[in-house]
């Protein structure tokens, strides 16, 4: 059968089955061809939005009975076009499947259907006297199937872990339709090999997240949250490391913004400065606390003692709730800096924390060096070893943009770190992925691709 007969026919057995109305046309609906990347595509062949797992399973054998190729999406906020749709492929939108289905308490967990948004679980849970320690800046938009796929970081890993410390069970649908139900809801299961560990962080090639079974952590009493200002990487390392022991491991975030980047958000954001003196290097470190006055007590001597060591050169601490999201703000306004500085490069690298002050002071230099002409920012996650760097009104052309590409990629590889410490490979970074992983180990992954998915149907062209 050829190309344009198969997908005259998948579409006619699709609609037959769903109906004209659950089946879009790929025109139909313009947000669903591009997430926040760069990345360009093709009109796909359909765009489905199923209402639960049946649903689902029924459309990907129908797929995979054709050799249909399927795009899983989510949220749409990735940065490396893992969700974008190639030239007549069917996009399988998780965006009905919203359901918060069950907060426990008693056992400390939540379950939710994949397409839920982070932001609506974390509010049902803080409702309920629970926190979902998962949090990241794309928190109003992105989906827990798509945090699951990319094993998302953000703010609170330094405590709590990237996404999959939080996930107990998963239920996954193969590129078959076979459906896995693996809602385990125990902290303790060693009945064989964990499986849930092979869909989370595999971006959607081995299968598609349909519900999740997330750890839910005590709702902190209250937060202790402070801005500081430093005058090199160095110190704000000495820094990190008098935190975690004075605090007894209580820091919950630790984010450094060189200043490039911190004057640029507070202009794009156009957000009031914190300090009436600009300094090289930025801390916006909180703690969460179990006894909010005597905690916030601990956290202002554990400051002031960094003062006196010479550490910390100026600091704003958060007198109120608001105080505190205003300091957040800063360090949360990167979408609106992308916006305002397109087109732009984003990198999302990582190496060992001890060396993130050198990788950053190499990429820095390699940029100014050849590319003078560029405004370079640089911010990250300390405590997790996480560089983010953005270039900004990057030339187009494909031989610059891979230029660029090389001068962040080969620093990172030279320091034994990874191309994306947090949200995942896609499209954008999969030439780079030799660069972090053997090709032993890419090979494995290949095996498991095909083996879960022998066609070859799901999000292909991503991330292998």
């Amino acid at each position: 059968m050829s190309d344009p007969d198969r997908q005259t026919a998948v579409l006619a057995e699709l609609r037959a089955a769903f109906g004209a109305a659950e089946v879009l046309a790929g025109d139909a609906s313009p947000r669903h061809l591009k997430d926040w990347s760069s990345a360009t595509g093709g009109t796909p062949l359909a765009i489905l939005r199923p209402r639960g797992t049946e649903e689902l399973s029924r459309m990907l054998a129908i797929c995979h009975a054709h050799g249909q190729a399927v795009v899983p999406q989510g949220g749409l906020s990735g940065l490396v076009g893992g969700a974008v749709p190639g030239e007549g492929e069917v996009v399988v939108s998780l965006e009905r499947m919203s359901a918060i289905e069950d907060i426990d308490l008693g056992s400390g967990t939540v379950t939710v259907q994949a397409g839920a948004l982070l932001q609506a679980v974390q509010e049902a849970c803080r409702d309920a006297g629970a926190m979902l320690a998962v949090d990241l800046g794309a928190r109003g938009s992105c989906q827990i199937g798509g945090n699951v796929s990319t094993n998302a970081g953000g703010n609170r890993v330094i405590r709590y872990g990237n996404t999959r410390e939080s996930v107990l069970g998963l239920e996954v649908v193969l590129a078959d339709g076979s459906v896995l139900p693996m809602m385990n809801r125990m902290v303790k299961n060693n009945a064989g090999i964990d499986l849930k560990h092979l869909f989370i962080g595999s971006e959607g090639i081995l299968g598609v997240v349909t519900r999740v079974v997330l750890r839910l952590q005590p709702l902190p009493r209250g937060t202790s949250t402070a801005l500081v200002a430093l005058a090199d990487f160095d110190a704000a390392l000495r820094f990190l490391r008098h935190a975690q022991q004075s605090l007894s491991g209580q820091v919950s975030a630790f984010e450094i913004m060189w200043r490039d980047y911190l004057d640029t958000a507070l202009a794009a954001n156009r957000l009031r400065r914190p300090f009436a003196t600009d300094y090289p290097v930025y801390v916006l470190i909180d703690m969460h606390c179990g006894q909010p006055a005597t905690d916030a007590q601990r956290f202002e001597a554990m400051l002031q003692e960094a003062v006196e060591a010479g550490w910390i050169v100026d600091a704003v601490v958060a007198q109120s709730v608001a105080d505190a999201e205003a300091l957040w703000a800063i360090r949360d306004g990167v979408a609106e800096v992308l916006r305002e500085h397109a087109p732009t490069l984003n990198f999302d690298v990582s190496v060992p924390v001890a060396r993130i002050g050198e990788c950053a002071a190499r990429v820095r230099a390699n940029l100014e060096r050849d590319w003078p002409q560029l405004q370079a920012l640089f911010f990250g996650h300390v405590g997790d070893g996480n560089l983010h760097v953005v270039v900004c009104k990057v030339p187009q052309d494909e031989p610059s943009v891979h230029a660029i590409e090389a001068a962040v990629y080969d620093v990172v590889r030279d320091e034994g770190g990874s191309v994306s410490a947090e949200h995942g490979i896609g499209r954008l970074k999969r030439d780079w992925l030799a660069h972090s992983r053997s090709a032993a180990e890419i090979a494995l992954m290949r095996t498991l691709k095909h083996a879960l998915d022998p066609q070859g149907i799901l999000n292909p062209g991503k991330l292998l």
